[in-house]
């Protein structure tokens, strides 16, 4: 770039090589000028003016944290206010009490000076815990974990505590009046008779702990009405308190366990209580929203601070409940573990829970319809009773059927070994006929087999499920007779059988009589199923060419042959229900009476039976 003489034009010439670059520029400094020059003059280019002005909102805080007067930190000073930390603003907080520093009671209190606490001192923050928590401190509870409602679980069981001490206080005179009339009496008795001195012991000794004890028991069990009321958390935390409380009262107050009467009295109502937290407790770990951090405290709280007598020791481990999140249980309900344990750091981890905690689990994955959890569940948990254990196993073709899964409801409802449908009452079997052929089913939460026939429980369609074909419902239900000797010898059981056969698909007509020939091979194919139930138990084959001529006639002629086996073989009564279930089609029932006359007893039993009725 360069410039010639005093003209004030500049040229700026351009770098590059080629002849026709026009990157040549000519700028007239003038021009310049005054366009500048000409530039409007806007209001923002003038100085900033403070019209108004005011101080800063103080925001509440702790009086270490005051804007205002400076505070001098000490690490356990209560005696007196140090240097100036007694002075406050209005948005002060006491640091212990958590409210206004003007309401603290103890703010300059000689001995329990409050203005000198700070977040920074260990000593502080456990006074300020102390303060705070009150009687949740006990559980190792951290402030915030507490909300409104653990404080107010917290203040009842203070309240009731101290009730609970007042009764005690007002039955002393009592006690010790009827001690020393006790001893009295004994002495002049154990002169005369032994015998006389026992009968003294207990009257008095029963007098002694219903007046002692009836006032206290009534109260706690008020107490745990109104835990029954809270949600999870406070009510798990009133019922353990109140466990800490009556367990102490009986056992420091001096239960009479010499006596074994009355002993065992006392002992009876403790463990009533005792069992009741538990059940209360064990409840709202599985079903409630209890933290596996929350858990870990109530349970350290159950173990170490309940004194337990040496015969109820056992019930020590009863809070010992995995969480929901526990590694073993989810992946057990998950399906990744189909063995129900795990090595933990060389440890063998095995899923065994108490049959109140299956229960419980079992309830809840009921409610959330979690019907596959349920069943892997099921299949591999241990539990401390085997029969209540068996009850609930036997649900699980019911939650497969609730699942759509028929065909592996079938499979759960017959293996080869203990079966659940040995254990079908008539109820039970009619109630899987339906859910067979319907593919519906009762909307319900149980926890064994008999609760499914709850009458007033209402029905409805599985989703995705197809009702099973007329030949697996005959399989299904001559499998479940032979299992069941209630289930076969039930005319009822029959009747509801008969009447599947002989509505196809729901049709009120009669069906057609099939040809003589057909009726001569049906009895050959009746007797070869037969011979495999009587062989082979559960498994049972129906040849295709049975069933490829006339299908409905013949799955109806299977079920009336195998009817005339049953009739044969003892009392069947009463015999109309299967008459009536028979409709329009009484060439089948024909044919059952022809396949009966090798015993005239038992077909004119059968007959007259039906013609009484």
């Amino acid at each position: 770039m360069g410039t010639s003489g005093k003209s004030e034009d500049i040229i700026i010439l351009s770098d590059e090589e080629d002849d026709k670059d026009t990157s040549c520029l000519i700028v007239e400094v003038e021009a310049v000028k005054k366009t500048v020059g000409v530039l409007p003059v806007s209001p923002q280019d003038e100085d900033l003016v403070v019209t108004f002005s005011r101080r800063p909102d103080v925001l509440p805080h702790a009086r270490y944290d005051c804007p205002i007067h400076l505070f001098m930190p000490t690490d356990c000073e209560r005696t007196a206010p140090m240097a100036n930390n007694q002075l406050i603003c209005d948005q002060c907080f006491c640091y212990v009490c958590d409210k206004l520093a003007s309401l603290c009671e103890m703010w300059c209190c000689s001995g329990e000076c409050h203005c000198n606490s700070h977040n920074k001192s260990d000593f502080w923050n456990g006074v300020r815990n102390t303060a705070l928590l009150g009687d949740l401190q006990r559980f190792n509870l951290t402030l915030s974990e507490v909300d409104h409602r653990l404080r107010n679980a917290g203040a009842k069981r203070l309240h009731a505590l101290n009730r609970v001490c007042t009764l005690d206080q007002a039955m002393l005179p009592d006690y010790n009046m009827n001690q020393q009339d006790l001893s009295s009496r004994s002495e002049k008795c154990f002169n005369n008779l032994t015998s006389v001195l026992k009968i003294l012991q207990e009257t008095y000794l029963k007098k002694f702990v219903f007046l002692r004890y009836g006032p206290v028991v009534e109260c706690v069990t008020q107490f745990l009405n109104k835990a029954d009321k809270q949600n999870s958390r406070a009510a798990a935390i009133m019922h353990l308190g109140a466990a800490e409380e009556f367990m102490r009262h009986f056992q420091v107050l001096g239960t009479p366990f010499s006596l074994t009467s009355t002993a065992a009295t006392t002992s009876e109502t403790i463990i009533t209580l005792l069992h009741r937290v538990i059940s209360s407790v064990q409840r709202r770990i599985v079903m409630g929203d209890i933290t596996p951090l929350f858990l870990q405290k109530l349970q350290t709280f159950y173990q170490n601070r309940i004194c337990f007598p040496a015969d109820m020791r056992q019930l020590k481990n009863s809070l010992t409940i995995r969480p929901w999140q526990d590694v073993l249980l989810v992946s057990v309900l998950k399906g990744q573990n189909v063995l129900g344990f795990r090595k933990d750091k060389g440890k063998k981890d095995v899923l065994l829970e108490t049959i109140s905690v299956v229960l419980l689990r079992t309830e809840l994955l009921q409610l959330q319809s979690r019907y596959r959890e349920l069943c892997r569940y099921l299949r591999v948990v241990l539990t401390d009773n085997v029969t209540l254990y068996q009850h609930i196993q036997d649900l699980i073709p019911f939650f497969k059927c609730k699942l759509g899964e028929f065909g592996s409801a079938l499979e759960s409802l017959f293996p080869p070994v203990n079966p659940p449908a040995s254990r079908f009452t008539p109820a039970i079997f009619l109630l899987f006929l339906r859910i067979f052929e319907t593919a519906t089913a009762p909307r319900l939460t149980v926890s064994q087999l008999e609760q499914l026939c709850f009458s007033e429980a209402s029905w409805e369609p599985i989703k995705d499920a197809v009702p099973l074909k007329r030949s697996e419902l005959v399989k299904f239900a001559l499998k479940a007779q032979r299992c069941s000797l209630s289930v076969y010898s039930d005319p009822e059981c029959w009747a509801s059988l008969l009447k599947v056969v002989c509505s196809p698909h729901g049709s009120p007509t009669a069906l057609p009589i099939p040809s003589q020939q057909f009726l001569y091979m049906v009895q050959e194919s009746r007797d070869a199923v037969i011979d495999q139930l009587n062989q082979q138990g559960y498994n049972i084959q129906i040849s295709r060419c049975f069933l490829r001529t006339y299908p409905d006639q013949a799955l109806l002629l299977l079920v009336t042959g195998a009817l005339g086996v049953r009739i044969l073989q003892g009392s069947f009564s009463p015999a109309l229900p299967v008459l009536n279930a028979y409709k329009d089609n009484l060439w089948a029932f024909q044919w059952l009476c022809d396949g009966m006359t090798s015993s005239q007893d038992r077909l004119h039993s059968f007959l007259k039976e039906i013609t009484q009725k």
